[in-house]
C-alpha cells in the first residue's frame, strides 16, 4: 500500500507552503531529486532510512517544509511529524520484534543536516553490546540480561540531581 501512496505523489508540484532549500539533502529527497529508501509519506511528512545508520532500522522522519529548528516548525507540521514518528516507530518495533527505541530530534547542537528531522533508532540488543564491548562480555557463556545491557549502556552517563532538575523545570515552565 505504501508504494501505491508514493506513486500517487510522483511528479506533482510542491505546495507553496513548503519552504525548500536547493542544497538541503532532505529537501532534495522530498523533491525526489535524491534517492532514499522511503518508508512512509503523506502530504506533510516523509520517513526514510538513514544512509549512515547507527543501527539497522535507523529511520529519519522529516517534515516536507524546510525549517532548521524544531522550535520554529509550524504547529500543523509539528503535529504531522509527531503522528508519523508514532506510526513509523510502531511499524519498526513490529518489524524488528524489539520495542526498545531511541527517538531523537537535535536542534543546532549535533544537527548534521539543518532541516528538522527525528531519528528513530532501535536500541541495541545484547548481541550489539557484546560486539561493541567484547572485553566486558567475552568471558560470559550466557547472553547479557536486559539489566546488564542497561548498565553497560548507562555507565558513562551522569544523572541529573534533584536540585538541578527543579531549577531546569522552573526555567522551562517560565517559557510555556
Amino acid at each position: 500500500m505504501t508504494s501505491f501512496i508514493i506513486k500517487a505523489h510522483e511528479g506533482r508540484a510542491i505546495p507553496e507552503q513548503w519552504k525548500t532549500e536547493p542544497d538541503c539533502p532532505f529537501c532534495q529527497i522530498i523533491r525526489d531529486d535524491a534517492p532514499a529508501y522511503r518508508l512512509y509519506e503523506n502530504d506533510q511528512v516523509i520517513a526514510f532510512l538513514d544512509i549512515l545508520p547507527l543501527r539497522p532500522g535507523h529511520i529519519l522522519v522529516v517534515p516536507k517544509t524546510h525549517y532548521s529548528r524544531v522550535s520554529e516548525l509550524p504547529p500543523e507540521f509539528a503535529a504531522a511529524v509527531g503522528a508519523a514518528v508514532s506510526k513509523v516507530a510502531h511499524a519498526l518495533t513490529e518489524a524488528l520484534e524489539n520495542t526498545a527505541l531511541n527517538v531523537v530530534c537535535n536542534q543546532d547542537y549535533a544537527q548534521a543536516v539543518p532541516h528538522v528531522h527525528y531519528h528513530i533508532i532501535p536500541a541495541p540488543t545484547a548481541a550489539d553490546i557484546a560486539k561493541s564491548s567484547p572485553s566486558k562480555v567475552d568471558h560470559r557463556v550466557e547472553p547479557l540480561s536486559q539489566k546488564e545491557m542497561h548498565r553497560l549502556e548507562f555507565e558513562a552517563r551522569d544523572g541529573l540531581d534533584d536540585g538541578a532538575a527543579r531549577i531546569l523545570v522552573a526555567k522551562i515552565r517560565a517559557h510555556l
